[in-house]
């Protein structure tokens, strides 16, 4: 039985607050599970009322309502990117169990690109997960499309390992990280051989965009390391949903 579609809308904000608790746990080494939430200022357990992802934060006026202190705009900003994603989805896979699958994906690639954007990283137990998902969502739609599915994964990978390896023998530092050839995999499990250069070129794109309004604003400089998991994963989620459409027109 299909879950009716607006039903994505409704936990899409749920969803993002818990993402939201992710982001900023995993790198620290904390727990991400069922620890119970607690203001990050005092250190209160919050209570349900406390929790309500967007209504809780516009209720209580960006502030904890046990110490006072500014909450930030870190949560509510990821609860919206969650329900972000699930309008997407929802509009392009005009709901279903398409729209469900879309939308875990972009959680997904919503919660590594926002922890690659704050600490250069990618996380395995992300990206690995989803070279295994996107080889079964393809075994599971198209059968016959898993080998090739599978040959992407493995070409995705090896050609952005062989591209750092060059970069890093004729700068003497990395250019692409492993997480970025990990995402990257996915991407081919997810998407086909033929999607691949699409991809890269849109990344490659966002993130020169990036860098060009980092540099205007004062913000990036000369031999900066810049995060290219963001661009990586936006292009990929896009032409996810919307690739059959695009390639039309490229």
């Amino acid at each position: 039985m299909t879950p009716p579609g607006w039903m994505i809308l409704l936990v899409a904000p749920v969803i993002g607050s818990w993402l939201g608790v992710l982001v900023r746990r995993w790198p620290q080494g904390r727990k991400t599970g069922l620890a119970r939430s607690c203001c990050d200022h005092c250190q209160h357990l919050l209570a349900p009322r406390d929790l309500v992802p967007l209504l809780s934060f516009a209720w209580q006026r960006g502030r904890c309502r046990y110490c006072g202190a500014r909450i930030g705009l870190f949560y509510p900003a990821i609860e919206l990117a969650a329900l972000s994603v699930a309008l997407a989805c929802y509009f392009a896979d005009a709901g279903g169990w398409s729209a469900w699958i879309d939308a875990g994906l972009g959680w997904a690639l919503l919660c590594a690109a926002w922890i690659d954007l704050e600490t250069f990283r990618l996380p395995d137990f992300i990206t690995l997960s989803l070279i295994l998902a996107g080889l079964c969502v393809t075994w599971a739609d198209q059968p016959a499309a898993i080998y090739e599915h599978a040959a992407a994964a493995a070409l995705a990978f090896g050609g952005f390992r062989l591209l750092d390896y060059a970069y890093l023998a004729l700068r003497q530092r990395q250019g692409l990280g492993e997480g970025d050839a990990k995402l990257f995999a996915a991407c081919g499990a997810w998407l086909g051989l033929t999607s691949l250069p699409y991809v890269v070129m849109g990344a490659g794109l966002i993130g020169i965009g990036m860098v060009l309004l980092g540099g205007r604003a004062g913000g990036v400089r000369r031999e900066q390391q810049i995060a290219f998991g963001p661009a990586l994963a936006l292009t990929f989620f896009l032409w996810r949903l919307f690739g059959s459409y695009l390639a039309q027109y490229i």
